[in-house]
């Protein structure tokens, strides 16, 4: 179930981070992060693709208050919705890419399709 993650952080920071990573990933297109980071980004990454494909100003502004960034919720529905219009989902795609140096945390790429 998408969301039930705590991620070691207070809920927050937790929402904080998510915020930051979702509006990394729209406006970038990839990111690398951990595993369980990239599945908790990919849940909210698609929600808010879905939404902003109805297109209503009710859903931008639903967008503009977890999106950090004016200038990506205009991509999101101006480039990265319209790309999707006949898609049900699946617009993110994990990677995994092996473990990371320091910690040995299993690393992930987390792209847009």
């Amino acid at each position: 179930m998408p969301g039930t993650r705590k991620l070691g952080r207070t809920s927050d920071h937790r929402m904080a981070m998510l915020r930051g990573m979702v509006t990394l990933l729209l406006d970038n297109g990839k990111i690398e992060t951990t595993v369980t980071r990239a599945k908790e980004v990919r849940a909210a990454a698609e929600k808010y693709i879905t939404l902003a494909k109805d297109n209503s100003l009710a859903s931008k502004r639903q967008a503009l208050a977890f999106i950090t960034k004016e200038d990506v919720v205009k991509k999101l529905y101006e480039e990265i919705a319209p790309k999707y219009a006949t898609q049900n989902g699946g617009y993110c795609r994990i990677t995994k890419t092996g473990c990371r140096r320091g910690d040995a945390a299993e690393m992930a790429i987390i792209e847009l399709i």
